[in-house]
């Protein structure tokens, strides 16, 4: 940097993070909102999120507020894109690095005190403050994307699984449904699942096998598509 720089010459803009958090709630892919109490768009729900501070990374300001809001810390998240409209923001000229956080449910264990949050269904959303529609929009595509090439979906299911709780929740991510056949030898073509030796009982047929993501996986995953 040049000695002679003043940095008194440029404006500043504030900088935020907000942070998509989704999670499977009652076989429905849900999202966190945040029902804002103060000007601007007091009243309405927003997604989670906090100005970043000086001595702080994006990526920590991400997992600040998404504790404070769900109480948990070491999930699945990834900055998912900057959104810089000059006029996103009524108050001040604010850019925003949005992220993405996957949370299995049973996993919430707390909400921050004095505000009001819900899981809304992605079918069943209000209208938005900001440009946090767009923000919504934007991680859901990513998401479903990801699905394809990554074992990202798995961070929304418990530490063990059945086949079916699989396939359910890959068909609630993606709105689609998913030939069992098919779905099954892909999975386990891949060679990412291994038994734990127990099973769960579903309906009134046999036992299902339960299975676990194996962790040294990932690197297998990241060289292929999971489902070509």
């Amino acid at each position: 940097m040049p000695d002679n720089y003043d940095p008194s010459l440029f404006e500043r803009p504030s900088v935020t993070v907000d942070v998509v958090i989704f999670s499977l709630v009652a076989d429905d892919l849900r999202v966190l909102l945040v029902k804002r109490e103060a000007p601007p768009f007091a009243g309405m729900w927003a997604l989670p999120g906090t100005f970043v501070r000086l001595d702080e990374s994006l990526a920590d300001t991400a997992v600040r507020a998404l504790t404070n809001k769900t109480g948990v810390r070491d999930v699945y998240t990834e900055q998912l894109y900057t959104f810089g409209q000059p006029d996103r923001d009524p108050r001040t000229r604010v850019i925003t690095v949005a992220y993405f956080a996957l949370i299995p449910y049973d996993s919430v264990v707390q909400q921050t005190e004095g505000e009001t949050t819900e899981w809304f269904s992605l079918t069943q959303l209000p209208d938005l403050a900001f440009d946090h529609a767009e923000i919504l929009a934007y991680a859901l595509t990513r998401l479903r994307y990801k699905l394809e090439y990554t074992a990202v979906g798995f961070q929304l299911l418990p530490d063990v699984f059945t086949l079916s709780e699989l396939q359910k929740a890959y068909e609630i991510i993606l709105d689609e449904k998913l030939d069992k056949r098919n779905f099954r030898r892909k999975i386990l073509t891949a060679d990412i699942l291994e038994e734990t030796g127990e099973k769960k009982k579903e309906g009134e047929g046999r036992p299902a096998k339960l299975y676990r993501y194996r962790k040294d996986a990932i690197a297998e995953v990241k060289t292929r598509r999971l489902f070509p």
